[in-house]
């Protein structure tokens, strides 16, 4: 679903017909009229900007949101080992954020064992040498191919946001962190993507990740990628 300025639900936003249907999304375009943190959220960014602080407070209204949908009570979200948000004993989720856009996605675990969402601006990577800093040498020989047959995709963009995904959902299930080049993303133009993992990917339980599948979309003027793990993982990346 989607929050209205007032804090009130819309129809179902952006990210909902990308995810698996035991995860409930909650995102919007605007940042809330009527702001609230706990205390303990309230102190990370008591020094902060305003847009800091908007961004950090509305996206933890989604996720308040979406977890109400599971009849969980409001509750603090704070940031775990790495930073990742820590959630209520039995969930998983994550969040995002840009400019204009904050959303939330939420499952319980034994549907889903780790979730990654990110939106990110619908336009090029900018800055010189950006992409040589986020990919890979064959990533980037596809993303020349991928331009070819779909000149309006940002898909430089798609390939950041999908690493965004891809690190937020494998942080959790590893405790580790990833780096962009510890991935190799397979766009596809049908809206999927397979990552395969460059290292080894051992989970605190269950067997070993070598890969995530994930779907993307552009619009509303954003590029988002999700990746939804089932309980079990999954073994290797779709070929």
């Amino acid at each position: 679903m989607t929050l209205l300025p007032d804090g009130g639900p819309a129809p179902a936003g952006l990210l909902a017909p990308l995810l698996p249907p035991q995860v409930t999304a909650v995102d919007t375009f605007h940042d809330s009229a009527e702001p609230f943190l706990f205390p303990e959220e309230e102190a990370l960014v008591a020094k902060a900007v305003a847009k800091r602080r908007h961004e950090f407070t509305t996206v933890r209204q989604c996720a308040r949101a979406a977890l109400a949908g599971f009849g969980l009570p409001p509750a603090p979200i704070l940031p775990g080992a790495g930073g990742a948000p820590r959630w209520p004993d039995g969930m998983v989720g994550s969040l995002t954020h840009c400019d204009g856009y904050r959303a939330a996605a939420v499952a319980r675990n034994t549907t889903v064992a780790s979730l990654g969402i990110d939106a990110e601006p619908a336009e090029p990577l900018r800055g010189e040498g950006t992409l040589n800093l986020i990919s890979l040498p064959a990533e980037r020989t596809a993303l020349r191919e991928l331009a070819a047959h779909g000149p309006g995709v940002p898909w430089d963009r798609l390939l950041f946001s999908a690493k965004e995904s891809v690190y937020k959902a494998w942080s959790p299930l590893t405790g580790r962190p990833l780096g962009f080049q510890d991935a190799h993303i397979t766009l596809r133009p049908d809206g999927t993507f397979a990552a395969a993992l460059l290292v080894p990917g051992t989970t605190t339980a269950g067997p070993p990740l070598t890969g995530f599948d994930g779907r993307w979309q552009v619009r509303g003027g954003l590029a988002l990628t999700v990746v939804a793990v089932p309980p079990h993982g999954r073994t290797g990346p779709a070929r």
